[in-house]
């Protein structure tokens, strides 16, 4: 169902997006790099986290690490990620597909400002062979997503 509900989030809200799927595994940045010929720090990679009892999606870059500091600074509290279940019944996404679009429920959702030194980035489209290319900030702007700064 996942990546029918990101299809049919681009119909919607932008159809002029392709939804690209792979022969080939993107499940990780390295080969998500691989899969669709861009730099491992391109890919959009997206964290689903949880402070306190609020669960929400940080996108970064996909070399980049979440500095825990930073994060309790700006999320309101210590950051701890989910494990594979929690995510996929938070975003209906698979480890490996997750992404900001497409979500059964909204979440909300961070854009690290790692990602605004590309034109460019490629997040995961709902499954672990799945992918849009797309602005930094035309991505933000669909997701309704705040800019911060949260990695190191």
């Amino acid at each position: 169902m996942s990546l029918e509900s990101v299809c049919a989030f681009f119909a919607e809200h932008a159809p002029d997006i392709e939804v690209l799927v792979t022969e080939a595994s993107s499940a990780t940045v390295a080969l998500a790099a691989e899969a669709h010929g861009v730099m491992p720090a391109q890919i959009a990679k997206t964290i689903c986290l949880r402070v306190g009892d609020q669960t929400m999606l940080v996108v970064t870059s996909g070399t980049a690490r979440l500095d825990n500091r930073k994060c309790k600074d700006t999320l309101g509290g210590k950051p701890r990620m989910l494990d594979g279940e929690q995510v996929l019944e938070a975003t209906s996404h698979p480890p490996g597909g997750v992404c900001p679009f497409g979500l059964p429920e909204p979440l909300p959702v961070y854009c690290d400002v790692t990602l605004r030194a590309f034109d460019e980035v490629v997040p995961a489209a709902g499954a672990t062979n799945a992918a849009v290319r797309i602005s930094p900030q035309r991505m933000a702007d669909l997701v309704g997503a705040v800019w911060v700064d949260v990695c190191q």
